[in-house]
């Protein structure tokens, strides 16, 4: 066996178990049930502001626009973005401006909730950050404590919009939550927490998550979030707000990113990515560790183990797809993974050809890597138009390939009488593929040869991505000169697993490829997300409903007292 890294820790959970990991993970705490008070305490929820309150029954979906599904949704979808600020003044403007960098995880819907004078003040809304916020909204979110979000809606016909971060109050307090992910035992934490009496009116996973730390009997509240977690399978990277902390959560296997950063005021971030700390100018420390619970309060900033970890397994796509090309995910830097990508394929795949192109904006640093390996010059085949919505209206004489051709423009100039190769980053149904194609066939090209910097995905993502059914997925029923005929390239190959892993090298162990092998980390149970269900991680309803929806908070009640606990990491603000 190879030597570990000098850098490595090595961390015992269980006499029985010793793992290495290539980054120091917090070593556990004592047992959680030694956090407990001695006595049960009985939690019961506020009299003017039950949970259900805030979870009002949706409405019927209106049908006013026009939606452009078939296209829109050939993409796996990361299906939100979070971002969490502690000690800064002017913490809800940062909290926007961070949601601006993460807006490409979610373009549906967005809200920030902040504390002021111990009250929790919301303002969401459905479309862009710069379409739900102005001056006049963001001035109703005074104070230093902050969350926001971004999302998709998983159904994209429906306008019902589901916007976090949402905000409950129970006996002793409110709490916001902003959550990244999808838990894959839902319909089991449902149906236990109906039986013991909790009513639902939405089919929000994150709902769950608020019945099940408002029924909890551990004090003080973060560990109620502990408590709430111990149950909780699948993904979730959250951030969640009191009247005086800011807890920051990720999941035993950390599928979903989070990071944390520090500004040089010494306030706290954490975010989706590191693009969201760049804008704002906090400084990037590090991960929040999977398994971990980060609580930031004046205390400074601590850390608990939630859990023995397993193997970590990240998310692949954040790297193939979902981050932005400048941010650094799960300690690697996403845009030299794509131009590595680009690279395996015109080693392993190549084709004689002129012009390499990229279908924009997602398959551009893997083109440049493809063309710098390959030799050949890159150019701008295809313009992307960045004034397309989400809705259109489509003229009554039906324009073939309309979807496309809104997004996408081919350059006559590059593409004429060319061999040209395309790289992109996936392909799900193929229909977008086909398109594409024949537009810059239509446009001139001699051949087109396409080039996938991702292995074929054949199955369908549990953990925080909107993806179709395996049905729907062309790599799962058909092969890949199958699906070659079917998109009508002159050739097509894919970025070979075996490689990918390769590239990975010591690390690959710690990604989840379920969507290329159908191999499930965590095996999802009972009816789990898939396109155009409504089990999501938001709020459905209107947006009126919880639309500065503020609480007043009572305190936290008599409970263990927080500076007797043994925290397993302590980090003081800079002076």
């Amino acid at each position: 066996m190879a030597a570990a890294p000098s850098n490595a820790v090595t961390l015992t959970y269980h006499p029985s178990s010793t793992t290495t990991r290539l980054f120091p993970l917090p070593p556990p705490p004592k047992p959680f049930s030694s956090l407990l008070p001695k006595t049960p305490l009985h939690i019961t929820f506020s009299k003017n502001n039950p949970i259900s309150d805030f979870f009002p029954t949706p409405k019927e979906p209106t049908n006013q626009d026009t939606i452009y599904d078939e296209d829109e949704n050939d993409k796996p979808r990361e299906e939100c973005g979070v971002v969490g600020i502690y000690g800064d003044p002017e913490a809800s403007r940062l909290c926007y401006l961070a949601l601006h960098a993460l807006q490409h995880r979610g373009q549906e819907g967005a809200g920030i909730v902040a504390v002021h004078d111990s009250i929790l003040q919301s303002v969401t809304g459905v479309g862009l950050v710069s379409e739900v916020f102005n001056e006049s909204k963001l001035s109703k979110l005074p104070g230093e404590l902050a969350i926001g979000h971004v999302r998709y809606s998983t159904a994209g016909s429906s306008m019902l919009k589901n916007v976090q971060p949402f905000v409950a109050g129970y006996r002793f307090g409110s709490v916001g939550v902003a959550h990244n992910g999808n838990l894959v035992n839902y319909q089991s934490l449902r149906s236990e927490l109906e039986e013991n009496g909790s009513i639902f009116n939405t089919s929000s996973d994150t709902e769950a998550v608020l019945h099940l730390i408002a029924i909890s009997k551990a004090r003080p509240f973060f560990l109620r979030i502990v408590e709430a977690c111990e149950k909780l399978e699948g993904a979730y990277s959250m951030v969640f707000l009191t009247e005086d902390k800011l807890v920051a959560v990720r999941d035993p296997y950390g599928f979903r990113p989070l990071v944390m950063g520090r500004r040089s005021n010494g306030a706290v971030v954490f975010a989706s990515e590191t693009c969201a700390l760049d804008l704002i100018e906090a400084t990037y420390e590090r991960e929040v560790y999977p398994g971990e619970v980060l609580v930031v309060d004046k205390e400074g900033v601590r850390s608990l183990c939630l859990m023995p970890h397993p193997e970590p397994k990240s998310c692949i796509f954040e790297h193939i797809y979902f981050s932005l090309p400048n941010s650094v995910v799960f300690g690697k830097s996403v845009y030299e993974s794509r131009r590595a990508f680009g690279e395996i394929l015109a080693t392993e795949a190549p084709v004689d050809c002129d012009v390499v192109i990229a279908v924009p904006d997602s398959g551009v640093v893997a083109a440049l890597g493809y063309a710098a390996k390959a030799g050949v010059a890159f150019q701008q085949g295809l313009i992307r138009s960045h004034y397309v919505g989400r809705t259109f209206i489509e003229p009554s004489q039906k324009i073939r390939d309309f979807g496309v051709k809104l997004k996408l423009s081919p350059v006559k100039a590059v593409l004429e009488g060319k061999r040209v190769v395309v790289v992109d980053d996936s392909i799900v149904r193929g229909t977008t593929s086909s398109k594409i194609v024949r537009l810059i066939k239509e446009a001139g090209a001699k051949e087109v040869h396409m080039r996938i910097a991702s292995p074929p995905i054949i199955a369908s993502c549990y953990y925080g991505v909107d993806t179709p059914s395996p049905e729907e997925l062309i790599s799962n029923r058909m092969n890949v000169e199958e699906i070659r005929k079917f998109i009508g390239s002159d050739s097509l190959a894919f970025l070979p697993i075996d490689s990918l892993k390769k590239l990975l090298g010591g690390d690959s162990k710690n990604f989840c490829y379920a969507c290329f092998t159908g191999n499930y980390p965590v095996e999802p149970t009972g009816k789990v997300k898939r396109v155009g269900d409504f089990l999501d991680d938001g709020l459905s309803g209107s947006m009126e409903s919880i639309d500065g929806g503020w609480l007043k908070g009572t305190g936290d009640g008599d409970g263990v007292d927080v500076e007797k606990l043994e925290w397993k990491e302590e980090i003081k603000f800079s002076s």
